[in-house]
């Protein structure tokens, strides 16, 4: 994985939910060109693969406090930064 794309799989503290699904059309966009070479799309797809997973769980610590909070029940602190 190239510097860039490492460090923006890395810094999921840093990236929020909009961000992440910006730079997944991003690397959607590039990926459906058919000027990419395979070593960079292997990279991007890595990179995708990694804000899927990422956005994946927090929607899921969201989607938990929204049932939560419409249960009636006392929330936990969503804490989205970390993995």
């Amino acid at each position: 994985m190239s510097d860039e794309s490492q460090n923006d799989a890395d810094s999921s503290d840093a990236v929020s939910l909009e961000q992440r699904i910006s730079r997944l059309e991003l690397i959607l966009t590039r990926l459906e060109s058919d000027e990419i070479p395979l070593e960079q799309a292997l990279e991007l797809f890595e990179e995708g693969i990694a804000h899927v997973r990422e956005a994946e769980r927090v929607l899921s610590e969201t989607q938990l406090r929204v049932e939560e909070l419409l249960a009636g029940g006392k929330t936990r602190e969503l804490d989205v930064d970390e993995p």
